[in-house]
Parts: C-alpha cells; sequence; structure tokens
C-alpha cells in the first residue's frame, strides 16, 4: 500500500467518524427534546398548571384576568381545609374551570342563615359560627338560606365576592374528584407577582 492510499484510507475514516458524530449529535438533541416534552408534560398534568380568573366573584382576592399557578399535589398527599382556595371543574358544565374558598369540609352540616354561616361537627355538635376576616372585609354578609349536610368527599365552595358569585348555594357541593388543586403562585398582574402565601410551599400542601 503506497502512502496515497494510506491517506485516502485516513481522510475515509475521519469523514466516516465525523458523519457518525453528526448523526450522534441529532440523535442526542431528538433524546433531549422528547425528554423534555415528557417532562413538561408530566408537570402539567400532575404537578403545576396555569389558571386564569375570570370575572368578579373572588374579589377582593382574585381579580379578572389574574394569571395563577395551581399545584395539584395538594388533592393526592395533603387535605384540602377551610379557608383554601382551590380550582376545579364546574358542577355544570365539566370543560369549565372555577375558583372559590372552602368553606365546609366533608361529613359537616353548613347553615346560612341571616348572613352569617354555621358549622357543625363532631368537634362543635352545637355549631359555631365561621370567622372569615382573615380573607375578608369584615362586616361582609353571606346571601342565601342553607342548611345542608356534606358526605364524605364534598366540599361547600363560595366566591370571595359573595353578592357576585356563582357558587355551591346554586350548583351544590364540589366533590374531591372534580378539584383540580390550589393556586400557589401569581404570574399576572405583576404588581402582585409572588408567591401566594409566606409559607413555604411545602408547607402550604402538607
Amino acid at each position: 500500500m503506497t502512502l496515497l492510499d494510506t491517506d485516502n484510507l485516513n481522510k475515509n475514516k475521519n469523514n466516516k467518524g465525523q458523519k457518525l458524530s453528526f448523526w450522534g449529535y441529532v440523535f442526542d438533541f431528538v433524546k433531549l427534546i422528547v425528554f423534555a416534552v415528557i417532562f413538561v408534560w408530566l408537570v402539567h398534568h400532575f404537578i403545576f398548571q396555569p389558571f386564569v380568573v375570570f370575572g368578579p366573584s373572588m374579589e377582593p382576592n382574585y381579580f379578572d384576568q389574574d394569571y395563577l399557578i395551581i399545584e395539584k399535589v395538594t388533592k393526592l398527599f395533603g387535605d384540602i381545609k377551610r379557608g383554601d382556595v382551590v380550582v376545579f371543574r364546574s358542577p355544570q358544565n365539566k370543560e369549565d374551570f372555577l375558583i372559590k374558598r372552602v368553606v365546609a369540609l366533608p361529613n359537616e352540616r353548613i347553615k346560612i342563615s341571616r348572613g352569617e354561616i354555621y358549622i357543625f361537627n363532631d368537634e362543635h355538635p352545637k355549631g359555631f359560627k365561621l370567622d372569615e376576616t382573615e380573607y375578608l372585609p369584615s362586616g361582609l354578609k353571606t346571601g342565601g338560606e342553607v342548611d345542608y349536610h356534606l358526605h364524605q368527599g364534598e366540599y361547600f365552595v363560595l366566591g370571595d365576592n359573595r353578592n357576585l358569585s356563582l357558587d355551591s348555594r346554586v350548583f351544590g357541593v364540589v366533590r374531591k374528584d372534580e378539584i383540580v388543586g390550589k393556586p400557589v403562585f401569581k404570574g399576572l398582574p405583576l404588581k402582585a407577582f409572588g408567591a401566594l402565601n409566606k409559607r413555604n410551599l411545602f408547607q402550604q400542601i402538607f
């Protein structure tokens, strides 16, 4: 074999190596894209999801066009507590999503009378008047007359803007399997940008 033949052979090997290297990069890039798509899909379906508020039913705490991030872990591994704000599928139209506040929990009795909310449960068999001054203006009244016993897995929800809210007073209770998650972060408007609770996310979920 001559020196020229050796040079040609080395060039062919280098060209093949470059082609293999190029396709290796392409394959790695495709794997990265597929992994990213799967990761985003998993996060969107099982951990976090964006939500835009429509209407004034949650004022003064949430406003029309507020852009929120909701977490979906609570309904799987944590407890939904009284006072939590939840996003759920509308009992009237499963294609629509609503945002309201939980005021009564499974196996409790809720009574709304003369503008006040009363809760009856094992701890308070004679009932107690619900104090919502932590998140609602003092003196706000809740309209309607309700007396309802909730079953296991049922929640009674109300909008913070009690006079302009379509909620459990109209469409009844919300089942746990209809709840999507809880808002944990506000992206818009920018002046309200940030976490919705001073507690860290782990504490907020669990």
